[in-house]
């Protein structure tokens, strides 16, 4: 006598595997989100890098650094880019120049990088590190304290 028996997954075994699945889609996307922070981080200080560049370029034929931002007017600062990716808006930092603290433009220059701001990429935020700066003197920091080494 033959018995029909079904086959097919019991209602268990599917709540297990979609429970699988849904610790893993968590770890990768955690790890995901991190690179992409990470990625946008090194897109933050290979600008900062240039722009250094630019600013001692800027020194040795002027004898100071000059000051930039996104709202300069003169033609000196309009040199420079604000921005740390090919175009403002899907850039991830908004790059301001000021004088060094304590010290005038002439002699030092304090680059920083804010992230995710209203002329850049809004949507981007780097809680481990902040801000992102750079000094002609070769100082490199961040605004949360601790976090220097993992930044830069």
């Amino acid at each position: 006598m033959y018995k029909n028996r079904n086959r097919g997954f019991t209602l268990i075994e599917i709540m297990i595997a979609v429970a699988i699945l849904a610790i893993l889609g968590s770890v990768a996307f955690s790890s995901y989100t991190d690179s992409v922070i990470k990625t946008r981080r090194s897109e933050g200080k290979t600008a900062l890098l240039k722009l250094m560049q630019q600013e001692e370029q800027f020194f040795t034929q002027n004898n100071s650094y000059s000051v930039f931002s996104q709202a300069s007017v003169d033609a000196n600062e309009k040199k420079f880019k604000w921005f740390s990716g090919e175009a403002a808006s899907s850039s991830s930092y908004d790059i301001i120049a000021t004088a060094c603290a304590g010290d005038t433009i002439q002699n030092c220059v304090l680059l920083t990088a804010y992230p995710g701001t209203t002329n850049v990429n809004s949507t981007f935020k780097d809680p481990t590190c902040g801000n992102l700066t750079l000094t002609s003197t070769g100082v490199k920091d961040v605004s949360v304290s601790g976090a220097k080494s993992k930044c830069w």
